[in-house]
């Protein structure tokens, strides 16, 4: 029974790590430029750990265009960013 115990909590604990690195992790920045024609945003960003990428400023498409009424430069925030069909994508914002 305690195989059986351990196996089961192994298997809930790999579950829940898998899970966490899928959502993917916040990363502070500062918008720099909103190009709501282009569904785009400049941010100027720490580094982006879950991409191997480090401190820059770039361009990232939006997930959302929704996400484009939540922007404006000068505007601190924390976003997740994903590479979707290659391209950097805001996902989440806070």
């Amino acid at each position: 029974m305690k195989n059986v115990n351990l196996v089961a909590t192994a298997l809930l604990l790999s579950v829940g790590i898998a899970t966490s690195a899928i959502a993917g992790s916040f990363t502070k920045g500062t918008v720099k430029k909103v190009d709501a024609k282009a569904g785009k945003v400049t941010i100027i960003h720490e580094e982006l750990v879950d991409l191997e990428m480090p401190a820059m400023t770039m361009v990232f498409r939006l997930a959302e265009e929704s996400m484009l009424e939540q922007l404006r430069a000068g505007q601190e925030i924390e976003f997740v960013a994903e590479r979707i069909k290659g391209k950097l994508t805001v996902t989440e914002l806070r």
